[in-house]
């Protein structure tokens, strides 16, 4: 698919990622641009409005027909809707975003009836869940954990998709298969109750599946963009331990749904992101190579750095530097996706990135990629 196919919805994403960014600044205290919606929407913005309709687009990318773009395009509209104000509209998108997602991966998961597919499955099915108690609770909060389990289904499934030919010891798998049932279960149970102790166990054991199982650590043995891919992959697990650890022994800090939240959707989601980012949007976009340049180590680290700052400055609970490091982490984030697109556009410029490989052949090359060669 070419880049005018996409004209309507790729621009929904970096919306979706900048305004969210700003309403994060404005809920830390920084109000270097005044949209009051976009702090109050702040979690539907970065959760629907730009990772939701990122997962979108990728899965839609690879059905038959083009109509399934408009799922993607829906979730995306959401964030306009916030920044309008219509909180009401905004849901109901996200809502029926959520549910062509689920309707996709349903059909995904017949036609490839595996663990990953179903898993994916159940993660756009969170999705919808998280959204609907938002809606009818009026509670962000309410969905909150929800989203965290999307995106935790989402992230491993596409882990066991991308290696499900590489070889994993079968005892292995059962265990992932029973960790993420007991997250499931703490996500069932009141989270003030037994839930965010079960969860946070299970988030922790399988940060460390994933460290010990996962090919990332193959690959981030290899020189250049296999080194970029591995080691961001194993540093973004370390993020989810550190999660784990949060959800275990930090329910009574003041500042602990905020702890809860960014080691999972800044530390974790995000450290996924930029190691994915080489693999998933050349098929996005429809490209050769993937938009990799070793100057991307260097906002990389940058970006670990700030949030970590971030992270252990309200543990400590001091509040100003807290800011200000949430302040240069947003920038970063930014500054992270602007180098990516423009490393793109000198590969296309240069006439690197020219063609429109199949989705097949892209998960090949991630194949080989995961396993060294």
């Amino acid at each position: 698919m070419h880049f005018r196919s996409l004209s309507f919805i790729f621009p929904m994403v970096p919306l979706g990622v900048i305004l969210g960014i700003t309403g994060g600044w404005l809920r830390l205290g920084i109000e270097w641009v005044a949209i009051p919606d976009a702090s109050t929407y702040h979690g539907l913005i970065m959760t629907g409005g730009f990772l939701g309709t990122l997962i979108s687009l990728e899965r839609a990318m690879v059905m038959s027909k083009k109509i399934w773009l408009l799922i993607p395009l829906l979730s995306g509209f959401s964030s306009i809707a916030f920044l309008m104000g219509n909180s009401d509209a905004g849901l109901l998108l996200l809502m029926v975003g959520s549910l062509g997602l689920s309707l996709i991966m349903h059909l995904q998961t017949l036609k490839h009836p595996k663990f990953h597919s179903a898993l994916l499955y159940g993660g756009s099915v969170c999705w919808f869940i998280g959204n609907f108690l938002t809606w009818n609770s009026g509670l962000i909060a309410a969905g909150s954990t929800w989203w965290m389990a999307f995106l935790l289904f989402t992230i491993v499934g596409e882990r066991l998709e991308l290696s499900q030919f590489l070889p994993v010891p079968s005892w292995s798998k059962n265990a992932l298969k029973s960790l993420l049932a007991l997250f499931t279960l703490g996500l069932i149970l009141p989270f003030h109750g037994w839930g965010k102790e079960i969860m946070g166990v299970s988030v922790l054991l399988i940060a460390i599946w994933l460290l010990v199982f996962d090919m990332a650590k193959v690959a981030s043995k290899t020189p250049g963009k296999f080194r970029y891919i591995g080691v961001g992959l194993r540093v973004g697990y370390v993020w989810l331990a550190l999660n784990g650890l949060i959800l275990l022994s930090m329910g009574n800090h003041v500042l602990f749904y905020d702890l809860m939240l960014h080691t999972f959707f800044l530390g974790f989601v995000f450290s996924m992101i930029w190691a994915h980012a080489p693999i998933i949007f050349p098929i996005i976009l429809g490209i050769r190579e993937s938009p990799y340049h070793p100057l991307l180590w260097f906002s990389w680290v940058a970006f670990q750095i700030s949030l970590l700052g971030r992270i252990l400055l309200s543990i400590l609970e001091i509040y100003e530097l807290r800011k200000y490091f949430g302040v240069v982490n947003g920038y970063l984030i930014l500054i992270q996706f602007l180098l990516m697109a423009g490393i793109g556009f000198w590969k296309i410029r240069h006439g690197q990135l020219a063609g429109n490989p199949s989705h097949k052949a892209q998960m090949k090359n991630v194949s080989n990629l995961q396993s060294g060669d």
